[in-house]
């Protein structure tokens, strides 16, 4: 006798014993979670971290993995509590049609910028292979930077789902050659930062000098465009248990970035000295390009550029769920009335002709831009939600607890330390 095939409602109707299980879905979305902040700024953040010397590091090593789990549960925690809807109809249900309407332009801005400075990494990174690595003419710039864009976006056409398997598949190759590079090093180790080790710094410069750098942790570790999207499929799929079990995911994809972020950072930073990292900084290379010509390893200087797309290429994917949810919530409160797939063509294509136009004309003002973002992305990700917890009666279960009053100093401090970068 068949059996009757479980309703929608039936089939995201989780239990205790589905809960225990873990599934492919969960693998599948913690690999998201890491390929969405782990990307291009990996390459550049032992430059940026290293700068500071021993002790901040140091500092900062041990504040990564707390402040990037309890922000971004936060806002996990934040979305959940809504009826089911993403973030921008959470923002709206609980703070109104005004503070919506706020909350959904700052969170695009706080993500779509990033977007352009992805397309055109892709587009030079993949250009400079061309030239250098396969001594081919690259084709012009427009045509080229067309081609990546449309590619991903094809990728994205096929679904939330797909888009997400595919950013958990380019994860695997990019944590291999991580933890690989990061082992190919240990022979070139010399102590690198380790000479500043028995310099102590005064109170007020350490203060300072970590101060200025918890933003370059945080942004390295940020995969809060995806949030959303992850906290409404929690929900759909586990119901009540949505905030247990999305807190185990956070947790283990915090743990793996985290530990393999930081083993390639001091990898990279026992291997060179601090004025080697000014250099590098100052020749505006990500951190393998240095490598490449410092150890003029030729096996490097050929896998540093395919690291590199792999990279932008999953964090562009992750970034751009994100910017499109942020645009389409901001159309529909404009006021536009369509269907959901005419809506998403619509959205496809203005982000395909931005990212197009930014690409071909690369234009140097992009770092302003991802300034920009920074004070927006520490107001979305750190306050907000701790300021909903305060506000929102559905999340007062959260109040008390100490990751509140850490998460909303952390804030502070980059909200602080990126508008001081801004106008110094």
């Amino acid at each position: 006798m068949n059996e009757q095939a479980p309703s929608v409602e039936q089939q995201y109707q989780s239990t205790p014993t589905e809960l225990a299980s873990w599934s492919r879905q969960d693998t599948t979305w913690m690999l998201g979670l890491f390929g969405t902040a782990i990307g291009a700024g990996t390459l550049f953040l032992p430059i940026n971290a290293g700068l500071g010397g021993f002790w901040p590091l140091l500092i900062l090593s041990l504040l990564a993995l707390p402040m990037t789990y309890f922000a971004h549960r936060g806002l996990t925690r934040f979305v959940l509590s809504g009826r089911g809807g993403d973030i921008t109809e959470v923002v709206e249900e609980h703070f109104g049609l005004t503070a919506g309407a706020v909350i959904t332009v700052l969170y695009f801005f706080a993500i779509f910028p990033i977007l352009l400075i992805y397309s055109v990494a892709l587009t030079n990174t993949v250009a400079s292979v061309m030239e250098h690595q396969l001594h081919m003419q690259p084709p012009p710039r427009a045509l080229l930077a067309f081609v990546l864009i449309l590619g991903l976006l094809a990728i994205v056409r096929c679904g939330e789902a797909a888009t997400v398997k595919v950013m958990s598949l380019l994860v695997y190759p990019f944590i291999v050659a991580l933890a690989l590079l990061g082992l190919y090093l240990i022979p070139h180790w010399t102590g690198g930062i380790l000479d500043t080790a028995h310099q102590l710094p005064s109170g007020s410069a350490f203060l300072h000098t970590v101060w200025l750098a918890i933003p370059v942790m945080v942004f390295s570790f940020n995969h809060s465009p995806i949030i959303s999207a992850f906290a409404v499929d929690q929900k759909r799929r586990y119901g009540e248990h949505a905030d247990e079990r999305s807190g185990q995911v956070l947790m283990r994809a915090h743990l793996l970035m985290v530990a393999m972020v930081l083993f390639f950072v001091f990898s990279c930073v026992l291997t060179l000295d601090t004025a080697q990292l000014a250099e590098a900084k100052a020749q505006n290379l990500s951190i393998l390009s240095y490598l490449a010509n410092h150890l003029e390893n030729p096996i490097i200087r050929f896998v540093a550029p395919l690291i590199a797309f792999v990279a932008i290429a999953k964090s562009f994917l992750g970034h751009y769920i994100g910017a499109s949810e942020g645009l389409k919530g901001m159309l529909t409160k404009a006021g536009v009335r369509t269907g959901e797939k005419t809506l998403d063509r619509v959205v496809a294509g203005l982000m395909l002709v931005v990212c197009w136009i930014v690409a071909t004309l690369n234009p140097s003002i992009l770092s302003m831009i991802e300034s920009f973002g920074g004070p927006i992305i520490a107001v979305l990700l750190f306050l907000m939600p701790m300021y909903a917890i305060r506000r929102v009666p559905s999340m007062r279960k959260y109040s008390g607890a100490m990751s509140n009053v850490f998460v909303t100093l952390v804030g502070l401090v980059a909200l602080t330390s990126v508008v001081y970068g801004l106008v110094s």
